[in-house]
């Protein structure tokens, strides 16, 4: 029997030992929209060259995208992931064919014979046959998800890991992770994973009715509150892709938001004092300058003997002024007595903004005639 087993053990030497490649055997889209199919293969095919080829037999098989050959149209992309062995391609604005279902291809390329895996993509114009809300999804360890799978197909439902196994009852498990599956509507069922750690990241898949659709799940490492400020890194990341928040991750956002409203909160209390420590303070010096200000004022007097304007008395100040034509004049009919005409200019030094006293002085300056 060894003797009946040597040609194949030096031809499988000589090519390699080809482990077939997993993933998907069917899977469903709408036209116009884009699916991300992973490819799982063996760990010593990781410096390999990866592709995605397209046509109904591997003859007619035509390269899609390659690893060393981005598309340079953008319809397809492709992504491989070494330390996990898999392999994940993407078609974008995938085109309605009411002709024909399309067929392609997983591979890796081994020089003499490739490594392949075929899978079907059905396109609808209509809804998929099954499909998801979103094709990732994440969480964190300790924590649980719900992953909402559409179909109107009434077979058995499930939840398979890539490579690993599948849950078709209501419950299972999953590398340690508790799988629960329930009816959500005529045409949804949701499958349920709790208990979860970092091990349980990777590619996942709802199955009914013979299709599958991929599903990627990261599951994040729990951080405790103390070092929460790492923990918003993800928080968007989770946001956008959970497509049914659990409620540790709710739990987890909502401590965040309260740490951030109090902090803002705190921050508007300070501004609000140095505003107030500030308004006192310039009011402060604004008093200071007044009462300074009103000390340097001199005060009126209320004494009628004070020569200062603020006296009640009305003062008056004239200069009079000899005429002497005016005393030739009347010369020769003076008396004996020597009268002395004059006329008198009054000059108003200071307008009293109070009513005038009773008592007007009269202040002049009297010239003799010599």
């Amino acid at each position: 029997m060894t003797s009946s087993l040597l040609p194949y053990l030096l031809l499988s030497g000589l090519i390699g030992f080809h482990c077939e490649i997993i993933t998907v055997d069917k899977v469903s889209v709408k036209a116009g929209g884009s699916i991300s199919i992973p490819c799982l293969y063996e760990l010593r095919y990781r410096d390999k060259v990866k592709y995605l080829c397209k046509g109904s037999s591997w003859g007619k098989c035509t390269y899609a995208v390659k690893t060393d050959q981005p598309d340079s149209t953008r319809k397809f992309s492709i992504s491989d992931d070494t330390n996990r062995g898999i392999f994940t391609v993407t078609i974008n604005d995938v085109t309605y064919d009411d002709t024909d279902d399309t067929w392609y291809w997983c591979a890796v390329d081994l020089l003499i014979s490739d490594d392949k895996k075929q899978f079907e993509l059905s396109v609808t114009s209509d809804e998929s046959s099954l499909y998801v809300d979103q094709q990732e999804v994440a969480a964190f360890e300790r924590g649980s998800v719900t992953v909402s799978c559409h179909s109107e197909n009434l077979n058995e439902k499930g939840w398979c890991q890539l490579g690993s196994t599948c849950v078709t009852d209501r419950s299972g498990s999953i590398d340690g992770a508790a799988v629960t599956i329930s009816e959500a509507g005529p045409d949804v069922f949701n499958v349920t994973m709790s208990g979860l750690t970092t091990e349980n990241s990777g590619w996942y898949w709802c199955t009914r009715g013979g299709f599958q659709m991929p599903v990627h799940l990261t599951v994040h490492e729990f951080i405790s509150s103390t070092t929460k400020t790492t923990i918003k890194t993800t928080t968007a990341c989770v946001e956008s892709n959970t497509s049914a928040p659990t409620n540790s991750t709710g739990n987890q956002l909502s401590e965040d938001s309260v740490q951030d409203e109090h902090k803002s909160f705190t921050k508007i209390i300070i501004l609000i004092t140095i505003l107030i420590a500030l308004l006192l303070l310039v009011a402060g010096v604004l008093f200071g300058w007044r009462i300074k200000t009103r000390k340097t004022i001199p005060e009126v007097s209320d004494s009628p003997e004070s020569p200062q304007t603020g006296s009640d008395l009305d003062v008056q100040y004239a200069t009079i002024y000899h005429n002497r034509s005016l005393a030739a004049q009347t010369k020769d009919h003076a008396p004996e007595d020597s009268v002395t005409y004059s006329n008198i200019v009054m000059k108003d030094r200071v307008q009293q903004a109070t009513e005038p006293a009773d008592v007007s002085v009269i202040y002049s300056t009297v010239r003799g005639q010599k």
